[in-house]
């Protein structure tokens, strides 16, 4: 297979990618506003220790993992990590929600309290997509410049 043609299928395989992607990236963050902005809270299960810091590092990592993935596949070229200003918008925006969604919780919902161990377990999840967004586009480079040299 010439490179050319290789090349253009990994464009097109990597223009469909993309679509999904962002796709899932807006179901990831509506399940995340509907996390965190129901009347109340998610039942507790006794036998599992600390499930809503779970819910919440899982509710901000896979929006931020999905967002910075998409974006990273927009490229014709094949994933890319994304400029300095797009990844730092999307960490901002993330990690101020955070703050903003415990401090609505604690002052408009009866039911629901802020909490700030909450604020930091959504920073880690933060963290956790960004590193699994790097993860993701690292290998993915490696293995399609493997690819391409063996050809």
């Amino acid at each position: 297979m010439s490179h050319s043609r290789l090349s253009a299928r990994l464009r097109a395989s990597s223009l469909r990618s993309w679509h999904l992607v962002a796709a899932g990236a807006v179901i990831a963050v509506l399940l995340q506003l509907w996390g965190l902005y129901r009347v109340i809270g998610q039942p507790q299960a006794p036998w599992f220790p600390y499930p809503d810091k779970v819910a919440h590092i899982i509710g901000f990592a896979l929006p931020v993992l999905l967002i910075l993935l998409a974006v990273a596949l927009r490229h014709s070229g094949g994933a890319r990590w994304p400029r300095l200003r797009i990844s730092a918008l999307v960490v901002g925006v993330f990690a101020a929600h955070a703050v903003a969604s415990e401090l609505i919780q604690h002052v408009w919902y009866q039911y629901r309290t802020g909490d700030p161990l909450d604020v930091i377990a959504d920073w880690i999840g933060i963290a956790a997509g960004v590193a699994l967004v790097r993860l993701i586009v690292l290998r993915g480079s490696h293995s399609t410049y493997r690819g391409l040299a063996a050809s």
